[in-house]
């Protein structure tokens, strides 16, 4: 499970109240999360590396927060604090909308053909007047190497790019070239190198060396320019250091390259999610025009409610409750999943916001009214049926066989074989 480090003072603040940790812990067991550990900046530096590396860090105290590992939407302490205000009632669900920036026109991301060897898809958006304080800009960077740890896959399946959209200008293009011909300054460097450079200068880097081998050797690496040629990344490994986040920046540029495209879609839609509350007009995103090497073109992100629909026989029964349809739309709503009773009462049709991508099927739907309900609420029966197991003859007799050819001094191999189909 990730784990979230979260300060007490502004998730309190956010919250409405403050909490003892006792009442926290019990909040986030009630919410299915789990309150790992009660620490500090100062504490965890001194635990990794000794008295000396806590010198001069802050002593306020943090919570380190285990989420599940599908609730993407919760690694950040905005999307946990979000969550947590709704649950408690002090909050409804924010509605995400798309705006189109003032000239009416989208900024266009062009796909060449050659990508498709080396890094498929490509996604984007744009967050517009954005203000960061210290602590957000902290959390913007952490949340995205919380999704490449977890969804992303170490950047294999995808790779997140956040760009200074006023030092650049569109249209974008989304590229792949040979190592030799791409030229650039890294992320926080001050040399242009290229490509075969870039490789071997970050070789011996603790934390970039790792994503090396991805496209390391490929005959060609992808890369983002902007219209005159300025590079914003070299996806999966780095940022260019002119399009820099910093504190001061306003409008943000983003973009997610891929593998999978399914990944990529929410990764995209669970950073503009989380951050859009920092724009002026809070919870809004201006979409990005992506042009494939085909001709044909799509808009992200799509932040269209998904519509899931779930039994409330089927529910009921798997919880071991037994509820209306009617209570279970209340104990969705505490999830912020919006939800209605179809017209027969038979079920409820939830519209699934574009945050909560682990959302999948009835199951998930149920497991959120099970959540909301309490778990500790469900009443306890014994089961209908009990049952005596016992190992089957034939287990048995093969475990019989496997220790009699072992002592005879053969080796069981399990090899991965595969009959062909002439065979």
């Amino acid at each position: 499970m990730p784990t979230v480090n979260v300060d007490t003072e502004i998730l309190f603040k956010e919250l409405g109240r403050s909490f003892s940790d006792a009442e926290f812990e019990k909040l986030c067991f009630d919410f299915g999360i789990e309150l790992e550990e009660v620490t500090s900046e100062r504490e965890m530096a001194e635990k990794e590396g000794g008295a000396d590396k806590g010198k001069g860090l802050s002593e306020r105290m943090i919570y380190r927060i285990d989420i599940p590992a599908n609730r993407y939407d919760m690694l950040c302490g905005e999307g946990i604090a979000r969550a947590l205000k709704v649950y408690l009632g002090s909050a409804t669900p924010p509605q995400y909308k798309l705006v189109k920036p003032a000239s009416g026109k989208l900024e266009k991301l062009v796909v060449k053909p050659e990508t498709a060897a080396i890094r498929p898809h490509v996604v984007a958006a744009i967050l517009r007047n954005v203000t960061f304080t210290q602590h957000a800009y902290d959390s913007f960077i952490e949340l995205q190497d919380k999704l490449h740890n977890n969804v992303c896959r170490k950047r294999t399946l995808v790779a997140i790019g956040t760009h200074d959209l006023d030092t650049l200008e569109g249209p974008f293009s989304y590229e792949a070239l040979p190592p030799k011909d791409l030229n650039f300054v890294p992320l926080n460097q001050t040399k242009s190198m290229n490509g075969e450079e870039l490789m071997a200068f970050y070789e011996t880097d603790r934390k970039l060396s790792k994503f090396l081998h991805i496209i390391r050797d490929a005959p060609r690496y992808p890369i983002i320019y902007d219209s005159k040629r300025t590079v914003l990344s070299l996806p999966p490994i780095i940022n260019s250091n002119h399009s820099k986040i910093k504190l001061t920046t306003k409008n943000v540029f983003i973009e997610c390259t891929a593998t999978d495209i399914t990944k990529a879609k929410v990764v995209l839609n669970t950073v503009v999610t989380m951050f859009s509350e920092y724009c002026s007009e809070k919870f809004t995103v201006e979409p990005v025009e992506v042009v494939h090497a085909d001709g044909t073109s799509v808009v992200y992100p799509d932040l269209s409610p998904r519509v899931v629909e779930a039994e409330v026989s089927y529910i009921n029964r798997l919880i071991g409750i037994n509820l209306p349809a009617t209570e279970m739309v209340d104990l969705l709503a505490k999830m912020s999943m919006p939800a209605k009773v179809s017209p027969d009462s038979a079920k409820v049709i939830v519209s699934v916001p574009p945050t909560r991508s682990d959302i999948l099927h009835a199951c998930d739907v149920m497991e959120d009214v099970a959540i909301s309900y309490g778990f500790n609420n469900i009443p306890e029966t014994l089961p209908t049926s009990s049952t005596v197991g016992f190992q089957q003859p034939v287990n048995k007799l093969t475990d019989q066989l496997r220790r009699e050819l072992a002592l005879a001094g053969y080796t069981e191999v399990l090899a991965f074989t595969r009959e062909g189909q002439g065979t």
